[in-house]
């Protein structure tokens, strides 16, 4: 199966039957024992909460539980029809898949130029294209941490209101830098990622402070990265620069000098194919893969076809679904890279964990009625659309293939985010069920609602409302267009409900992956 089908939904009462091959349905609102699973002429033999689901027939003890007609786990005991199934009766395995590499690819049809979607965007004098407007303050390393953050505190509003082109003056702050491995990949990540940072088109200029004495010097760091200081870059060593009250006033001196500059831009109209987009979700539930995650998808499919870019990541939230995008990889290298990581993931990075590639989801992502990482991973993949996957991405690495691509990253939301800014992603979607709050900077966050009732609940985190499409009121097909609709209002400046909140900076959090001493 190259594709995991949407559109052959069957009503039955108040469940929803998501493949004709499923022997689960799924309940669209709580309902008691003794409730009628449509015309089916079975009856719930428990109550089943929303967004849970429902056999649809007897399922003996080790045969598969299928919702879209993908397994989704096994009976852990003979399951009688009408039975709530969940975690106390599926049972995780790992399922063999034929990866099938590039078997389907199918390029892109693409829009005429002529033809393609703008917005208006902060062309950069080296022709990238920002969807706003920031100052950086980047530590190295923990030790600068509290100085950077004195120095991006300085500029409140007030004092930022005399430059109203300006987004704000953000402090990146992190717990690395130091006590950690001189060389190798961890060290790497942490380079990638701060450097992707100073380097965003979102960040029109950065000063970057260090202490003098840790394992990510700011030479070290410049030199890796490609750095060069300047009038829009600023370096400073706080052992160099007389300590913390020095370091801060010399700081402060040069993003006020910078202000001026970064202040005159102007936005004009530019194609949409700069637009790129990290795809996110977190607190998903039962719904994630009826409403938001295929809207999403949709939205990616109308993007890739203007020319855009999307980053699907968070690796473990792929898995036993990542055979639908080997085999639409373009070459067999993109699928065979990404079996390559998931093999990292699951035979040498968490063996004999108690993680989610292990089959443990969260509380949240159980209450919301997801039983384990394979039916998770049945709503997350949805997010990257129906087109070809073009391009496999380390952690923080540059984006540069256009289309959807692929970068591996960590599950927990802050981590993966920060690694797609820093791979250029200049906006983030993320679907949410249980409703996560979550934001980020410089590239903002549009979250979209999977149900209607949470949306309405957390109405202040929300922008968009897929509980729409269970409603009756929207199709994944018009909600995918209005979500791209959203893309190029946000991209041209519409705030999100994250940044009229002031959420983000701290959501800056790059992977620790190494050995800490």
């Amino acid at each position: 199966m190259a594709l995991i089908e949407t559109a052959r939904k069957q009503t039955l009462g108040p469940f929803l039957r998501l493949h004709p091959n499923d022997n689960v349905a799924v309940a669209r609102s709580a309902v008691t024992a003794g409730t009628p699973v449509g015309d089916t002429g079975l009856v719930t033999r428990e109550a089943v909460p929303a967004g849970h689901k429902v056999a649809l027939a007897d399922v003996a003890a080790g045969a598969p539980f299928r919702k879209y007609d993908v397994v989704i786990g096994f009976a852990a005991a003979d399951v009688p029809a009408g039975s709530y199934v969940h975690s106390h009766n599926i049972a995780f395995r790992d399922v063999a898949h034929d990866y099938a590499h590039a078997s389907e690819f199918r390029p892109l049809d693409l829009v005429p130029e002529r033809e393609r979607a703008t917005f208006n965007g902060i062309v950069r004098p080296d022709g990238r294209v920002a969807t706003r407007n920031y100052v950086g303050v980047v530590s190295t390393v923990n030790c600068s941490a509290t100085v950077a953050k004195r120095i991006a505190a300085w500029f409140t509003p007030e004092r930022l209101a005399a430059y109203p082109n300006v987004d704000g003056v953000v402090a990146l702050t992190h717990g690395l830098g130091c006590a950690m491995e001189m060389t190798g990949e961890p060290m790497a990540i942490l380079r990638r990622t701060l450097g992707g940072y100073i380097r965003h088109p979102n960040m029109a200029a950065a000063v970057v402070v260090g202490l003098g004495c840790e394992r990510n010097p700011v030479d070290e760091l410049f030199a890796d990265e490609g750095l060069s200081a300047g009038p829009l870059l600023r370096r400073f060593v706080m052992q160099d620069a007389g300590g913390t009250r020095s370091t801060i006033e010399a700081g402060i001196a040069a993003v006020r000098d910078m202000l001026p500059v970064v202040d005159r831009v102007v936005r004009q109209p530019v194609p949409a194919s700069h637009l790129v987009v990290g795809l996110q979700c977190g607190g998903s539930d039962g719904f994630s893969s009826i409403t938001a995650n295929p809207a999403l998808g949709a939205a990616v499919d109308i993007l890739t076809r203007h020319g855009g870019t999307a980053i699907l990541s968070e690796t473990a939230e792929i898995y036993g679904v990542e055979h639908t995008l080997t085999r639409r990889a373009a070459t067999r290298e993109i699928g065979e890279a990404l079996v390559a990581r998931l093999r990292w993931w699951k035979d040498e990075y968490s063996v004999g964990r108690d993680t989610q590639i292990n089959g443990r989801i969260t509380q949240g992502n159980a209450a919301g009625g997801l039983a384990n990482i394979l039916e998770k991973s049945l709503g997350s993949a949805m997010k990257g659309g129906t087109g070809p996957l073009m391009a496999v991405y380390r952690y923080a690495e540059t984006v540069r293939a256009a289309g959807l691509v692929f970068m591996d990253t960590p599950s927990f939301d802050p981590i993966s985010v920060t690694g797609q800014v820093a791979g250029g992603a200049n906006l983030i979607a993320f679907t949410t069920g249980r409703g996560s709050c979550f934001g980020s900077v410089p590239a903002p966050t549009l979250k979209l609602a999977t149900n209607t009732p949470m949306y309405r609940r957390l109405a202040d985190d929300m922008d968009i409302n897929c509980g729409a499409i269970l409603d009756g009121d929207e199709t994944i097909e018009s909600m995918g267009r209005a979500i791209f609709e959203r893309f190029l209002a946000v991209a041209s400046g519409e705030r999100t409900r994250s940044e009229e909140l002031g959420v983000g900076a701290d959501e800056f959090v790059p992977w620790q992956a190494g050995v800490m001493n």
